[in-house]
Parts: C-alpha cells; structure tokens; sequence
C-alpha cells in the first residue's frame, strides 16, 4: 500500500512539458527538404519580405529577392514564418551548419537582445523541422537624431522610405554628375523622427548649393532603381519612395495624431465646420455642433481639414454629422464606422460623401 502511494506522489511530481502556441507546427514537412519554422518577434509587419540569408546561398546580395528563399507567414500561426530548403539548391559544399541569418526588408538583419550579430547553426534531420527564434531585428535599436539639433551641411533631402530596398543610396546627375559621388551615389546621413515619423535624410552640402540635378533612389548598386526624381537645390525636400516611385509630400503631414483622423476637402461656402458624433457615445468629442478642425494638411496638391477622433474612442461604433458650426446647414450620418481606420470626405454644399484618397481629385 505505501509503495502504491509513494508511487502516486512522484509521478504527481513529473512535470508535463509545457508547449505555448507559437511554438506548435504550422506547415507539413516534406520528404528531402529541410523545414524551418521561424517565431518572429513583435513588430514585424505581416507584410513585410524576410529572406534567410547564409554562405549555403551566397549571403544577403545573392539570397534577399530570391524566392527560394523568402519566407511564407503561417495564415493560422501568425507569429510563425516558414521556409523549405532543398539541399540541391546550396551552394558546392556548404549547408546550414555553415551559419544563417534571417533578414527583412524592412527593419534590416536580426540581432540579439544586446543588438549583436545573429548566426544560426540549427539544422533538422531531412525532411525534419526546427523551430527557430528571431530575438529583434536591427531597426529596434535605430536611435533617431532629433531633428531640432542636427546641423546640416547645405540643404536637405528627407526621406519616408517605403521602398524595400535593403540598402538605399541616391546618386545624382545633371549640372554636377559627380554631386553625390560616383555611381551608385551616397547612403543616407542620417535618420530622425518627426512626430512620430521617421526618416532618413541625405545632406546635400554647402558646395552644391543652386545645381539642378536628378536624384536615382537606388538600393546600392543591386540592380533596382526607381525613376529619376528632379530637384533645384535653393530648399529642403521632402520624399515617400516606394517600389513604384518617388512623390513629394508637404511637410505638414508630419503631425502626430491622436488615434484615427476623419480628413475633410471642404469644397463648401459654409466657412467654419464642425464633427458632430453620436452611437455608442452621444455627443463624443463634445456636444452640439460637436469638435473642432484640429488642424489642415496638405496632400498630393489637396488640402485637408481634419479631426483626430481620439486614441480612446478607438472601436467606438459611431455616426458622423458635418456641420456648419451650429450655422443650420448639416449633412446627417456622413459616414458610420467603429473609428477603427481614417476616414477621407469631400464636402460641397450639395452633399458629403465618403472618398478614396489615392484617386480623389478636385476639378
């Protein structure tokens, strides 16, 4: 009896293994290939481009644009990425245990917790999986300048880089083909924030003030390179790039906002506006004629007032009324939405409608 009960208690002892979630398959294994199931870390964007990067496969400037080595985000494990590797792909005499990386678009190679340099040595049985972990991608330790206490050298090429390139450079052409240095020009000086915006920004010294020139965004010589973007240097610029291209933006844009922002291209004579909001809160933001414009903003050539709605009222199921400040002209329930996304509207004194801001145009 008591080794009956001795018995009981240790096995009571025994500790399960504990498996959290993330940490569960998400892909089939397949026969002669090497599956490897790699946990992300918060803040990767789900949209984001991440390619595994090794001496198997001729490092980042051979690997990053390779298919074969871009990862595949799990649809039912969404902090899980997964990539299968086939071993006739690697290069003469290499394999995983050389060491590998993981790298995004994005927010550049991962590193360590103490921002050090990451190589894995992992490597399944074929046909097998391992699990893998990306502590913190490069970005994470970015420390933006404030942009109040950089001193520029002559004027200033500000940045929003959306293009995925892995490394951006800018070359230039024009009265001075030498401006920026040789082909494929220079990296950027330096990054900052700016309300919360970040960019980097090319200084494009004192000498070379006044020359007409034309920017080639490249991604340093690695064979991508956007359309020529043409420029006076006699003031700052402000760009986005993009896959696509190059656009100025105003640099009114880099405002902080307080959760979503209803954006109205008031083409009324009423003058004055207001937002009037009721639904699951009556008179949120303030009671009748409702909030105030919170400032104006300008837009591919639009202008724009604008509301923020507020950081707490996110999911906030509500209608919006348009206003002419409690001057007895109202458009009623313009929009209903939860203020769960920005909300773009034309107002003209006829009516108030909802509108896209990628193809909205004023006639």
């Amino acid at each position: 009896m008591l080794a009956v009960v001795l018995g009981g208690l240790m096995m009571s002892c025994v500790k399960e293994e504990i498996v959290f979630d993330h940490e569960l398959p998400a892909f089939e294994t397949r026969d002669g290939q090497y599956l490897l199931e790699v946990i992300m870390p918060q803040g990767t964007d789900p949209e984001d481009k991440i390619y595994i990067v090794g001496e198997f496969n001729g490092g980042v400037e051979a690997a990053v644009g390779d298919v074969r080595y871009e990862l595949d985000r799990s649809a039912d494990n969404t902090a899980k990425w997964g990539i299968y590797l086939d071993p006739s792909d690697f290069a003469e005499g290499k394999s995983l245990a050389d060491g590998y990386y993981f790298y995004s678009m994005s927010q550049r190679n991962e590193v360590s917790p103490l921002n050090k340099e990451v190589v894995h040595k992992d490597v399944p049985s074929l046909g097998g999986r391992s699990n893998v972990y990306v502590s913190k991608w490069a970005a994470y330790f970015d420390v933006p300048e404030d942009p109040t206490e950089v001193k520029h050298d002559g004027y200033v090429v500000y940045v929003i880089d959306n293009s995925g390139f892995a490394e951006l450079t800018m070359y230039a052409w024009g009265d001075d083909n030498s401006a920026f240095g040789d082909w494929p020009g220079m990296a950027p000086t330096g990054n900052v924030e700016i309300n919360g915006w970040k960019l980097k920004y090319f200084d494009t010294k004192e000498a070379n003030k006044g020359l007409n020139l034309h920017l080639i965004f490249n991604n340093n010589n690695g064979g991508s390179q956007l359309s020529d973007f043409d420029v006076t240097l006699n003031r700052d610029y402000y760009l986005e790039i993009t896959p696509t291209g190059v656009k100025e933006i105003d640099p009114s844009i880099l405002v902080k906002h307080d959760g979503y922002t209803v954006y109205v291209s008031d083409r009324s004579t009423w003058g004055d506006i207001a937002l009037y909001m009721w639904g699951d809160v009556n008179d949120l933001n303030g009671g009748w004629p409702g909030m105030q414009v919170t400032g104006t903003v300008k837009m591919n050539g639009i202008t724009w007032k604008y509301f923020d709605l507020g950081e707490a009222n996110i999911g906030k199921n509500e209608h919006l009324i348009l206003n002419n400040n409690n001057g007895g002209k109202q458009f009623d329930d313009v929009v209903v939405f939860a203020c769960d996304r920005d909300v773009y509207i034309e107002l003209t004194d006829n009516g108030a409608k909802e509108v896209d801001p990628a193809t909205y145009t004023v006639e």
